[in-house]
């Protein structure tokens, strides 16, 4: 949880800063940030496959197998970033032009940002698959210091790069791409320093980026994480046409969905690390055929996030000025986010403990189920926005569409849970 909650530290800092350049800057950001969603659904395939078949793994005491799914995951992960990389530099322009921004600085902005910030995803690839690998093995101190480590150098290159103080150059919004790929190169050379220097036995170790990978391998992380992939990339998907709906509503609407965000991973980044962590403890504990302990452990986590859900809850819907006022500096803009922020203020709880239940149903190996369930319900937020957008609501009709669905997929994965679970035997 702790290492997510850096994670929405390090989006938090850029965003605050780059708020000093105006809502153009952040709209154009928000585009770029976009596709770099993107690509951590695509990254889910072999994160997700990798940390559930380790966890079994070593659930079943079968390391040598652990390392060879470990080893696999970590292969096609950068496979995939490089693919990625290669596709977005190649189709930018019409990438960017799928928003039909009007605005030329935002264009502008957009531009420089998916250009940096994806071309050189193959960091952040690494980083996610080294994470539930290391999470698989019951280890979530390692990658805590490494995203640490890269959080502190991401908050002095921020305002560096961004505002270019003294005597360093301005790069704008070119400066908060360069800052975060920076980060993430330094944290996937700390956990790969971490797997060289334990002593202890960690799957990771003799990995080889260059080598034969078998077909049961890969069909063992494709059947899990394929699932998870689509349901990641087809949200994004799906929030990219909204975001398109948004933009009718003028560069404001596109930075407040951005930042709202942003500011929305306090609570769904730490769910996420909360999830991944049962997600380990559960994939374990099926391994070795302990499903009292898989039940015990969702319901302690079940109420924990939804603990942590109510207090987001309150703090947007009742200081929402305040959190708005940190990021945006133009009236409109924090008027536009102060109603987003109340509006999906009241979906937080139930938004946590979607992820969580996700995560624990992935430990079970059930994740065509998360997928169908999740992209189902989510993608009823186009025909909703659309009715609700066009009322009276405006704007406010689209913030409601994701609210809504949002409660919907909370109260649905918990039965989901409860009713796989009562027909598993022990």
């Amino acid at each position: 949880m702790a290492s997510s909650f850096l994670g929405t530290l390090y989006n938090l800092t850029d965003m605050a800063w780059i708020g000093l350049l105006g809502s153009k800057a952040v709209a154009g950001v928000g585009v770029g940030g976009m596709f770099t969603w993107l690509s951590q659904g695509l990254a889910s395939m072999a994160r997700m496959g990798g940390q559930v078949q380790v966890a079994q793994c070593i659930g079943r005491g079968d390391r040598k197998k652990a390392h060879a799914y470990a080893q696999t995951a970590i292969q096609l992960s950068t496979f995939m970033g490089l693919l990625y990389a290669a596709v977005s530099l190649l189709f930018t322009n019409q990438l960017v032009g799928f928003f039909h921004l009007t605005d030329p600085e935002a264009w502008t902005a957009a531009i420089s940002y998916t250009k940096i910030a994806c071309g050189l995803i193959v960091f952040s690839f690494l980083t996610l698959t080294m994470t539930g690998i290391y999470t698989a093995q019951g280890d979530s101190k390692t990658p805590f210091l490494a995203n640490l480590v890269g959080l502190v150098l991401n908050m002095i290159l921020d305002p560096v790069l961004i505002l270019g103080p003294g005597p360093f150059p301005k790069f704008g919004v070119a400066g908060a791409a360069i800052a975060t790929v920076t980060a993430q190169f330094v944290v996937m050379s700390v956990m790969i320093l971490g797997v060289i220097k334990q002593k202890k036995d960690n799957v990771l170790k003799k990995t080889r980026l260059i080598a034969k990978m078998h077909f049961e391998h890969v069909a063992g992380i494709c059947k899990i994480g394929i699932p998870t992939a689509l349901q990641g990339m087809a949200y994004c998907a799906i929030s990219m046409i909204l975001t398109r709906m948004v933009s009718a509503f003028g560069a404001e609407a596109i930075a407040t969905q951005r930042v709202g965000g942003q500011i929305e991973s306090v609570s769904w980044n730490t769910a996420d690390g909360f999830a991944s962590a049962l997600n380990a403890f559960i994939g374990q504990n099926y391994g070795a055929g302990k499903m009292d302990r898989v039940k015990k452990g969702y319901r302690a986590s079940l109420f924990t996030v939804g603990i942590w859900g109510l207090l987001i809850t309150m703090l947007f819907v009742f200081a929402p000025n305040t959190i708005a006022s940190l990021f945006f500096h133009e009236p409109k803009a924090i008027a536009t986010a102060v109603g987003y922020l109340v509006i999906v203020g009241f979906s937080e709880a139930f938004m946590c403990v979607e992820l969580t239940t996700i995560g624990a149903l992935s430990g079970l190996g059930k994740t065509h189920l998360c997928s169908v369930i999740s992209i189902l319900f989510t993608s009823a937020r186009i025909p909703l926005a659309i009715v609700l957008g066009q009322s009276t609501l405006g704007l406010d009709g689209i913030w409601w569409a994701v609210s809504l669905t949002s409660i919907a997929k909370g109260i649905i994965f918990v039965f989901t849970f409860f009713w796989i679970t009562k027909e598993k035997p022990a």
